[in-house]
């Protein structure tokens, strides 16, 4: 493990050390012919310090908490605990949060008040008794389209409908009339010596 001493900014740090911080960021970045109207030389030099300072303890902390996470995965490593599984613990954990929640379990009594209401009652039942009316509605609306398919296929329309379809069928198998089987391909039959396939 890493023992690091945060009041030193400069302990523990190994080779990832301050030198690795880009040049011209932070206090060095602030030139003395920039300072702001009111501020001493002196002043601005001691900001400059402190701000440096800040910056390396930044610096330092993102170490320390890198090697802390590195850390963390290695432990959860070792004692089998995925990211999927983790992920499940912490979805379970904020359900009974939720769950759990002032805001929740408001929510929960009044639907529960409103379920057992009057109001709540006499409108499932109304909707019920809808759902009952519509679906007779529809079986009745069904049935008579039944009745009025079979009544227009005993038409006299629908018969010559039909009867065209039938003529059509025979010039186009080539079958004979009243149940006559059209001719079998076992029959002779002319070849044609000229066939153009």
């Amino acid at each position: 493990t890493d023992n690091i001493n945060l009041n030193s900014p400069h302990k523990g740090l190994g080779s990832d050390s301050l030198s690795d911080m880009p040049e011209e960021t932070g206090a060095a970045a602030v030139s003395p012919g920039t300072l702001p109207p009111g501020l001493t030389e002196e002043e601005a030099e001691e900001l400059r310090l402190e701000l440096t300072k800040v910056e390396e303890e930044i610096h330092t902390l993102r170490q320390v908490l890198s090697a802390k996470e590195r850390h963390a995965s290695e432990l959860k490593r070792k004692l089998g605990l995925s990211p999927l599984t983790e992920f499940k613990q912490n979805i379970t954990k904020s359900w009974q949060d939720v769950q759990t929640s002032n805001a929740y379990l408001s929510a929960s009594a009044t639907l529960d008040d409103i379920s057992s209401s009057e109001v709540y009652k006499k409108t499932q039942e109304t909707l019920s008794q809808a759902g009952q009316k519509t679906s007779a509605a529809l079986s009745t609306v069904g049935t008579a389209i039944s009745r009025k398919l079979g009544d227009m296929r005993n038409s006299p329309t629908f018969k010559s409908f039909e009867d065209k379809v039938g003529n059509i069928k025979y010039k186009v198998v080539g079958g004979k009339a009243n149940g006559e089987s059209a001719p079998s391909p076992n029959e002779s039959n002319p070849v044609q010596d000229n066939a153009p396939f």
